[in-house]
């Protein structure tokens, strides 16, 4: 009978699953499934670094659905969305300075969490860490909240999406400004259409540049060190494929084909960031972070669906 405690098994079985994700078989809120119970049940190998290989794939399947977006609706969807993204960002901000104060939390973590929660999840608090000297606790705690809530905006977001009838392009924008990581932000858009997944991901890249001027804001507000600020590069390569794409639209049939890809790696990548999860670390956070992260994602969430839905 086979051990799958073995570390051999258990790379095997990884690797098995991680390969079924790049199928059609397995759809982005399953994956996530997948790898969180791996994870509880001990059927993560040791020897991969979760993380690493996330940002990385992460960073090469963005790139790859910028092949499938047309230039002039990317900038009308950008521009026309301009005041909420600016609106819901700042608005994130002061709402997660009042209540980490109110709730008596560590500031850095509570800068951290609403950081993650009104810019770009785990990108942006990758981006603030270190200009404002965070600890690795503090960054870990919050990694964790925003992680945990975006599995949660998998399955959440697409029903109450539908329950209201939203259009592709109205729940494209709501997923862009109210989900933490692009990678859940594509996975729920995908989940709903091909246009609310174009959408999303034009309004969720618009939205992450601010990354740069928060973490500057950051350093200057904590103290921090300028030149440790880290600048996310496969936002500028999304860029080009859609310029790529607009101005060589003889290489259609291999965008197509490159888009597809990427919508598929993304799966992979909610399964590896499923597999990083496990109730044993939520636990040992304690309840305020958690509590911190839910209360400005209803604020966000919930703020930016009336002002959608109402104009």
């Amino acid at each position: 009978m086979t051990n799958l405690s073995n570390p051999h098994y258990k790379m095997w079985l990884f690797v098995a699953v991680g390969l079924l994700c790049l199928t059609p078989l397995i759809s982005s809120p399953v994956a996530l499934l997948i790898g969180f119970t791996l994870a509880s049940v001990g059927l993560v190998p040791d020897s991969i670094d979760l993380g690493k290989w996330t940002k990385k794939l992460l960073a090469y399947s963005i790139v790859g659905l910028g092949f499938g977006i047309n230039l002039p609706e990317a900038i009308d969807a950008s521009s026309n969305n301009l005041g909420l993204i600016v609106g819901s960002i700042f608005f994130t901000l002061i709402l997660g300075y009042g209540l980490t104060r109110l709730m008596g939390l560590d500031s850095k973590t509570g800068h951290l969490i609403s950081c993650g929660t009104a810019i770009c999840g785990g990108s942006a608090i990758a981006a603030v860490a270190p200009a404002i000297n965070a600890k690795n606790d503090q960054i870990a705690v919050s990694l964790a909240c925003v992680f945990l809530l975006n599995s949660i905006a998998l399955f959440v977001f697409p029903t109450i999406g539908h329950a209201l009838q939203l259009s592709q392009y109205d729940f494209g924008v709501w997923s862009a400004i109210a989900i933490h990581d692009t990678s859940s932000v594509v996975g729920a858009a995908a989940a709903y259409g091909d246009e609310a997944l174009k959408i999303a991901t034009t309004v969720k890249l618009a939205r992450a540049l601010w990354i740069i001027p928060i973490a500057l804001l950051s350093a200057i507000a904590f103290g921090g060190d300028k030149s440790k600020i880290t600048i996310p590069f496969f936002i500028l390569f999304y860029c080009v494929a859609i310029l790529v794409a607009y101005f060589i639209p003889q290489g259609q049939p291999v965008y197509n084909l490159l888009f597809a890809a990427s919508k598929q790696v993304l799966v992979l990548c909610l399964f590896l960031i499923g597999a990083a999860i496990t109730v044993k670390k939520m636990r040992a956070n304690g309840p305020k972070p958690l509590l911190l992260g839910v209360l400005l994602w209803c604020a966000i969430g919930g703020s930016s669906l009336f002002y959608i839905v109402k104009f």
